[in-house]
């Protein structure tokens, strides 16, 4: 099942995306779960579901795309999670015994279509195309085996970083990490069943040109991993993400460095789940 979170007729509402368009859950459900983050919460997927068969209300050219998950609580970001990343750092170290984590805020990420803003601060914009678990449940001290059935879905992220802020401190990389509308999330949310037990192909394109390439089953740390050592320390929430990690082929990496500029157009494709597409612009004046 894919779920969308969408605006029309100037308000904002979620339902289920078909192949014929879009049903609208507002009408059914509104009243006890206003948002997809209320359906996660009362674990009311299952209901979405039982309206999937309704006929449709709009045309996805009639509707407007919104981040999937507008509120979420946490964004827990992985980094150096692909077998090849580590080696991109080129300092000689060994792979890590333990996952890389930083955070991002909700407002440094805009929906598919919607442009990234290269920030006047920096031209050091870079994309970095990842997948995005998207929590269905509350999870503490989680095992391994019992994470994924933690999960409501996954959508994907652009997780646009201004790379010289990443260095502004010792072991700092938030403020890179969270510039306003730098990355971008969705097109849509996948529930498990849809998506599958199979490795995922995440490829990421700048103009048409594909700079990373890598499947799921080459991270260092895979997404049980993440879920059970993430949830030993906080405790995990329905509608929180984590972001799993990019695949080697960054625009830093390259020699000469390819960041993006204005006029750009970044792609973020994993065939079950979609293509997260969005133009890049330069911060308007102020």
């Amino acid at each position: 099942m894919k779920l969308a979170t969408f605006a029309v007729t100037g308000r904002t509402t979620y339902g289920v995306v078909t192949p014929d368009g879009l049903i609208d859950a507002s009408p059914r459900f509104g009243t006890m779960w206003p948002d997809l983050e209320s359906v996660m919460a009362a674990g009311g997927l299952g209901r979405l579901a039982g309206i999937a068969k309704d006929p449709v209300d709009y045309r996805v050219d009639e509707i407007r795309l919104l981040k999937p998950v507008l509120r979420p609580g946490k964004i827990l970001c992985v980094g150096v999670n692909y077998r090849g990343r580590n080696a991109e750092y080129r300092d000689g170290t060994q792979a890590p015994e333990y996952p890389s984590l930083f955070v991002r805020f909700p407002g440094s990420l805009v929906a598919h279509l919607e442009p990234i803003v290269r920030p006047p601060e920096s031209q050091q914009l870079d994309y970095e195309g990842e997948i995005a678990v998207v929590m269905g449940r509350r999870a503490r001290r989680v095992a391994k085996a019992d994470a994924l059935s933690c999960v409501a879905g996954y959508t994907l992220c652009n997780e646009g970083t201004i790379r010289d802020w990443t260095k502004h401190g010792k072991f700092n990389a938030t403020p890179g990490k969270n510039f306003e509308r730098s990355g971008s999330l969705g097109p849509v949310l996948v529930t498990p069943d849809e998506v599958g037990d199979a490795p995922l192909r995440v490829i990421t394109r700048v103009n048409g040109e594909v700079r990373q390439d890598d499947t799921t089953d080459r991270m260092a740390f895979p997404i049980p991993t993440l879920i059970s050592y993430i949830s030993s320390f906080c405790t995990l929430e329905p509608g929180d993400l984590i972001v799993t990690g990019t695949p080697p082929g960054a625009g830093v990496r390259f020699d000469p460095p390819r960041f993006l500029v204005p006029g750009d157009r970044v792609e973020v494709e994993v065939s079950q789940i979609g293509t997260l597409v969005n133009p890049v612009i330069d911060e308007p004046p102020a």
